[in-house]
């Protein structure tokens, strides 16, 4: 177990809050109703509050989703005037002596990060019903006192799937993920669907590698760790033909950059980043970046922690969608001038017509 103080660590993650705001990340996701969005006068604090954050085994260093879960947290205390409490999980065996430490340092805004906690926060939450819980990405646990923060991200995912498509000169693009659990699968199921969606409107025949969306099975690593079994997925796509992977789950996206490395800088293969815009945080491997697909995970839990401070505190899902720029597509950023001029334009109609309900996506992990 690791514990974090803001100071010791808020600089990294506000740098990458704002850079998705200079990468034009759509605007925040919508308050649940009848609510008031983070940041307004509203959410001035009616009650004590100690925010803290547990992360799964990502770590808040994973440049993805635990990062962005404890950028909101952070925002969050920071407009309060408390100080946050962030605790790290090594492994899936700390998740629970890590929810204990945080409520017994007196945090009453409990927020978990990720569908790996639900068990362990699930339990937690029945053990102290006065205390508000927040999970992100999992709908799992129903109790008055802990509020789901969950994203659409099929819908994004879908946009990806079409502009990978439309990209790909070998007419092979690859998904994989971390571990075959909702928050990962969803992010497969739509990006399958979008390429699906493009053949059927360009009259191709793009073949997606590493998921099949109507069997619901595919190739996952094992874990959320950059390593060798990482980066020997990645070579498989890569030896099979693919030059556009997705990878998703957290830090392994750092070895399939690796895998893409060695193929030399004329291989032509690109990666799609998830969860945040990894063109501007991962600097270091930005060429890379065809897109990302974008989940707004620091304005949920911002606003769910402002919300539960201004005693405002529900357990109604928080849903991000393409509606309510919960979720989106990042630029293309050095790749502007290299996909099909008239592709944002499709991908802009697209998005229309899904948030009209003219394009179903679907997902059997969809909230």
């Amino acid at each position: 177990m690791r514990k974090f103080n803001r100071s010791a660590a808020r600089g990294g993650v506000i740098a990458i809050g704002a850079a998705l705001l200079l990468a034009g990340c759509a605007a925040a996701p919508e308050a649940p109703t009848g609510s008031e969005p983070a940041g307004s006068e509203s959410a001035a604090p009616t009650t004590d509050i100690q925010p803290c954050i547990v992360s799964d085994e990502g770590g808040f260093d994973d440049r993805s989703f635990n990062q962005l879960g404890a950028e909101g947290l952070r925002a969050a205390a920071e407009g309060l005037g408390v100080e946050p409490i962030e605790v790290e999980s090594a492994s899936p065996a700390d998740y629970a002596p890590n929810l204990d430490s945080v409520i017994a340092e007196g945090c009453n805004m409990v927020v978990s990060v990720g569908f790996q906690l639900a068990e362990a926060t699930g339990a937690a939450a029945t053990a102290n019903p006065d205390i508000n819980f927040a999970i992100i990405d999992d709908q799992s646990v129903t109790a008055d006192n802990v509020q789901p923060i969950v994203y659409d991200t099929a819908q994004a995912a879908f946009l990806a799937g079409y502009a990978a498509a439309s990209y790909t000169e070998s007419g092979t693009i690859a998904t994989w993920g971390g571990l075959q659990i909702p928050p990962v699968t969803i992010f497969m199921d739509g990006f399958v669907e979008g390429a699906e969606y493009y053949n059927e409107q360009n009259g191709t025949d793009v073949q997606v590698l590493g998921w099949d969306a109507e069997a619901q099975s595919g190739s996952f690593t094992g874990g959320f760790a950059a390593g060798v079994e990482a980066k020997a997925m990645a070579e498989t796509f890569i030896g099979q033909g693919a030059d556009v992977l997705m990878p998703v789950g957290g830090p392994i996206f750092l070895s399939a950059a690796e895998a893409i490395r060695d193929q030399g800088d004329d291989s032509g293969i690109v990666m799609i980043g998830v969860d945040a815009d990894l063109y501007e945080t991962s600097p270091d491997n930005a060429d890379l970046f065809l897109t990302s697909v974008l989940k707004g995970m620091s304005t949920g839990v911002q606003t769910v922690v402002e919300q539960a401070a201004a005693g405002e505190f529900s357990s109604e899902p928080y849903v991000g969608t393409l509606e309510n720029d919960g979720v989106g597509l990042a630029p293309f950023h050095d790749f502007e001038g290299s996909v099909d001029p008239e592709l944002q334009t499709q991908l802009d109609d697209i998005r229309e017509a899904i948030i009209a309900g003219e394009i179903t996506v679907e997902s059997p992990a969809s909230p």
